[in-house]
């Protein structure tokens, strides 16, 4: 699988997050504070600046009350338009 791809992925699953947030008109800082982290990691996340690992992702969606794994899928679908289909490298 290209990195181009995975990166596209990864980026996509960080903004349908944060797009739920704003749907629900969360701050940063309430998401932060609900899910147990710091407002400044939630800003870098969300400012692609750092990448979460997989708790981090569980928690934000538990805070959201979103299925990771619809979020995740929605992500591979939105890369693959963008980037064109995984390749074997």
């Amino acid at each position: 699988m290209n990195l181009k791809y995975c990166e596209a992925v990864s980026s996509q699953v960080v903004a349908l997050l944060r797009q739920e947030r704003e749907r629900q008109g969360m701050s940063m800082n309430a998401l932060a504070a609900k899910a147990g982290l710091a407002h400044s990691a939630i800003s870098r996340i969300e400012g692609r600046l750092r990448s979460p690992n997989l708790e981090t992702l569980v928690r934000i969606a538990v805070v959201l009350r979103v299925d990771l794994g619809r979020v995740v899928n929605r992500a591979f679908q939105d890369a693959e338009k963008v980037v064109g289909a995984p390749t074997e490298e």
